[in-house]
């Protein structure tokens, strides 16, 4: 007899690639309905950003069509995004479930464009996200998500001064670029920026967010410590180019957040190859090959990913309309795109594990 706890039954060898368990027993199949020889239920994936979505969806209609008297198998496709745990000694933001730190051993990799279309492309899978800009001398992820000309409010809080971030893309985003002059230098010691990275995280009405993604300033200082130390973070990603300078710089930064007990998620090669516009078949390393690749093999942590160097990712930039929004069947667009589902994937695995 065709019932629900059958078709759950022929559903439970199915696992969940990434967390190699049965999604019946991650309770990620509900609401089983029978109607004549139609089966439909509910599959309730770890992220909107899943790499896998149509893989488990087919591998669940395939179990489901082997039961006699199955003609149809509807399955609606959800997600709810599990929360990191708690950690001693570090604060959660409230209504926020994973911080994601985007990171570079130095300046001029392109981190922020990773930052950005990250950001825009899990909001794009619908999840809810934030953008913290925690690049205080050099503020550049307003331009980048084109909002140059944004005004954050301040308002009276029980607990004092709240900011009301900004908004585009499906990104909600606070800035030290939102309170000062374009042109205005950021002169500051340690402390004060330690100041302000707190008050980004703790005095900003977030909302309830998926991911707050964290564009940081280059380098192994004070931003990154007081980021690692206040709050307990779903990982860091590090961003790189082939070229050997970056690459030391950025084994550097891997380290400290490994040092810090801050999990790597892995590391993103960027600018990998330049393609020419006007000869889309052709490719050129300007800055060398196959770095990415050997730092992760050495370092045992997992290759995101390569994103290609092209115009119209760096006019995207420019104009405010990430590369994930102006052109999104780009080789670019669809690295970054594919990117943000493997980060997603092992947030999930983090938090869940």
């Amino acid at each position: 007899m065709l019932d629900p706890q059958t078709v759950l039954e022929v559903l439970r060898p199915v696992q969940d690639p990434e967390l190699q368990k049965s999604l019946v027993d991650l309770n990620m199949i509900r609401n089983v309905k029978i109607d004549a020889g139609t089966v439909s239920f509910t599959l309730v994936l770890t992220t909107p950003a899943c790499p896998l979505r149509e893989f488990i969806v087919e591998d669940c209609q395939k179990a489901v069509k082997q039961l006699p008297g199955v003609e149809k198998v509807d399955v609606d496709v959800t997600a709810e995004t599990p929360t990191q745990k708690s950690l001693p000694n570090k604060q959660s933001v409230e209504g926020i479930k994973n911080i994601i730190a985007i990171s570079s051993g130095k300046g001029g990799v392109g981190k922020s464009t990773i930052a950005v279309n990250v950001a825009v492309a899990l909001a794009q899978a619908g999840a809810k996200v934030g953008l913290l800009d925690a690049d205080i001398y050099g503020p550049n992820t307003p331009t980048m998500l084109g909002l140059t000309q944004a005004e954050i409010q301040v308002k009276q809080g029980t607990n004092g001064e709240i900011l009301e971030p900004a908004f585009n893309h499906g990104v909600k985003m606070v800035s030290m670029g939102f309170l000062i002059d374009p042109d205005q230098p950021v002169i500051w010691r340690g402390p004060m920026l330690n100041g302000i990275i707190r008050q980004f995280l703790y005095q900003v009405n977030w909302g309830n967010l998926d991911y707050l993604v964290v564009d940081m300033p280059p380098g192994t200082g004070d931003a990154q410590l007081t980021l690692a130390q206040a709050v307990p973070l779903a990982g860091a990603v590090i961003v790189t180019t082939p070229q050997t300078v970056s690459l030391q710089d950025a084994r550097r930064g891997l380290k400290m957040f490994q040092q810090l007990g801050v999990n790597v998620l892995g590391i993103v090669e960027n600018m990998s190859y330049f393609l020419p516009p006007d000869m889309p078949d052709r490719s050129y390393d300007l800055f060398g090959s196959g770095g990415g690749e050997k730092a992760s093999s050495e370092l045992q942590v997992p290759l995101l990913g390569c994103v290609p160097l092209e115009i119209s990712l760096r006019q995207g930039g420019d104009a405010g309309i990430p590369i994930v929004v102006g052109e999104p069947e780009s080789a670019s667009a669809k690295a970054l795109t594919a990117i943000t589902q493997q980060i997603a994937a092992k947030v999930s695995v983090s938090a869940l594990v």
